[in-house]
């Protein structure tokens, strides 16, 4: 990657601009709506301990887009408006994230699968040009660490348990990867200029091989790939906006986006 630092959005090209500002924005909401719907489990985890979990990755989530979302400040992004103004349609979070998951297996296919895509896109920053991506990212690096050994320990523990567990887990890991899988974007998209750029150190097929590496152990677990034979990847790109990286034009359902925006309480948002 280049080692000439970049500080400010002034120093890049208006295609480079383009490509970081989107790609926070997406990470930011991603994150946003991950930790909501942590929070949802809180007091509906089998466990005490979990619900705990899931308090503290919340927590972390929102932290983390908060982080993430002040960066957008260098882009003359109104932050305030971004957290608390905007309709179900202009979030560019995750597609997965749109609903509530469906029971428990649902919330541990996000913990163990969604919350890794984001890591490996943060991880394509470690070592970036752009300084203010790279002075953050290991601190949210290092949260998520906490967050992969939940996900991956709940996950194991249903594709172990009884034959309803593994199936509802297998099946709740195939409703989301398709959409993971695509969110890396196509080879060869706007977001190789990152690379070009030193800015990023992957993307496209290779960032999504690193992901699908990642995941292998969890994925062979349940006979959906093999140690020879990897997850098989049909992607469709059609429709496909590489800038909030969704298909869906629609966003997270309005009670979710009322919700994280603070609308019954908003005559409380006060400086």
């Amino acid at each position: 990657m280049s080692t000439t630092l970049v500080e400010t959005p002034a120093d890049l090209t208006p295609e480079q601009r383009a490509a970081v500002h989107d790609l926070i924005l997406v990470l930011a909401d991603s994150k946003r709506l991950l930790g909501f719907r942590y929070a949802s489990w809180i007091l509906g985890a089998p466990e005490l301990e979990a619900g705990i979990a899931f308090a503290s990755m919340a927590q972390d989530e929102w932290g983390h887009a908060r982080l993430l979302y002040a960066l957008l400040k260098d882009f003359d992004d109104d932050v305030r408006h971004l957290e608390h103004g905007r309709e179900p349609g202009e979030y560019r979070n995750l597609e997965v994230l749109d609903h509530e998951p469906d029971g428990w297996p649902g919330i541990i296919a996000l913990n163990a699968l969604a919350d890794q895509a984001l890591s490996a896109q943060l991880e394509a920053f470690r070592g970036s040009a752009y300084l203010p991506l790279r002075q953050r990212v290991e601190k949210l690096l290092a949260e998520e660490r906490f967050h992969i050994a939940h996900g991956t320990a709940w996950f194991r523990r249903l594709a172990r348990a009884t034959p309803a567990a593994r199936a509802e887990i297998a099946a709740a890991a195939r409703a989301v990867l398709p959409t993971l899988l695509r969110w890396f974007g196509p080879q060869g998209g706007r977001d190789q200029a990152l690379v070009q750029a030193g800015i990023a150190d992957a993307a496209g097929d290779e960032l999504r091989g690193r992901y699908l590496a990642a995941i292998a152990p969890l994925l062979q677990e349940l006979g959906l790939a093999a140690a020879d034979a990897p997850y098989p990847v049909v992607l469709d790109f059609d429709g496909f906006d590489e800038a909030s990286r969704r298909v869906s034009t629609t966003g997270p359902d309005p009670e979710t986006v009322a919700r994280i925006r603070g609308d019954k309480n908003r005559p409380f948002l006060v400086d």
